[in-house]
């Protein structure tokens, strides 16, 4: 069989290094140059004939990271290797999968492009913001989900007195998801969008009052919209905790959930958290990522892993 190798960016280096670990390879080597203008340049360890794995997730800074993850891939490429494949647990630009304005580009396409041609054979996400991805990516697409382990870190701490909350339309899918995991019902927040950073609550579908609410979401960028959920529930809930699959967490969205009140925050390591206390919790997606290499690298199917429609 093909040599087995995981190749780490520096956007989550703790994440490749634990996935090798679980997988029982070589740790992730090679080093990244950073020239005074901000130019960056990856040198990849000698990779030629193997089925190489490059864990790069294009979290904030997003282009930063995007561009060092298309020179990783083109180093790959250039050096043989027999097959690579991007593991990118965080895809950035999945928001812009169409266009709200003329004038606008659609920039999931023209990132999915990029990554196939700097030389990926393959591509891997955990619950990317859009379905999309996959229909307009040149190469296949493997999309896991964080979803059940998640669940199962939020389920039993109510004893069955839960509401999945869906705190805009569009994870209402997400919600109804997390619902068929753990059997509690699901309700709806509709949403009114101000701004990129503030949204207002409209109204609340679904029965709630003293029942823990579970909010869950894809990712959590500004938090502007789970504190419009928050802000409807809070004299409605017996409880409120927050699940989503990545926290990008952009500045100012830390202090904005801490004020919420909220009693848990859990996000998984997609992206690098560093220092994590309450009420943030980290779901890790190594044994996910790393049973996905492994089915992939043996050409095992990925059934039992793919992200529900």
């Amino acid at each position: 069989m093909t040599p087995l190798r995981v190749v780490s960016g520096s956007a989550n280096p703790g994440l490749a290094a634990a996935i090798a670990a679980m997988l029982d390879i070589e740790a992730p080597g090679g080093e990244l140059e950073r020239f005074p203008d901000g130019e960056v340049r990856p040198v990849v360890e000698h990779v030629g004939g193997k089925d190489v794995y490059v864990v790069q997730p294009t979290s904030p800074p997003v282009n930063d990271n995007l561009v060092e993850l298309l020179l990783l891939l083109d180093a790959c490429r250039r050096s043989r290797a027999a097959r690579v494949t991007a593991v990118v647990p965080y895809f950035g630009y999945a928001r812009q999968s169409r266009r709200t304005r003329a004038g606008q580009a659609l920039g999931l396409r023209v990132v999915a492009e990029a990554v196939a041609g700097a030389g990926a054979d393959r591509l891997v996400v955990v619950d990317p913001h859009t379905a999309a991805l996959e229909s307009v990516s040149p190469i296949p697409v493997e999309t896991l989900t964080a979803v059940p382990l998640l669940a199962e870190r939020i389920s039993p701490a109510h004893g069955g007195n839960t509401v999945v909350v869906a705190p805009d339309a569009g994870a209402a899918k997400l919600a109804e998801q997390y619902a068929a995991i753990t059997g509690d019902t699901v309700a709806l927040v509709r949403k009114h969008r101000d701004s990129d950073t503030s949204a207002t609550a409209i109204e609340l579908l679904g029965e709630v009052r003293g029942r823990a609410a579970v909010i869950v979401d894809d990712l959590i960028s500004t938090a502007a919209t789970l504190e419009a959920a928050v802000e409807i529930l809070r004299h409605r809930a017996s409880d409120i905790v927050v699940a989503a699959s990545h926290g990008p967490l952009t500045p100012g969205a830390v202090e904005r959930l801490r004020g919420l009140g909220v009693r848990r925050v859990l996000v998984t390591d997609t992206i690098a958290h560093d220092a994590v206390t309450p009420p943030f919790e980290v779901c890790s997606v190594v044994p996910l990522l790393a049973s996905a290499i492994a089915d992939l690298h043996s050409g095992q199917p990925l059934r039992e892993l793919i992200a529900r429609p």
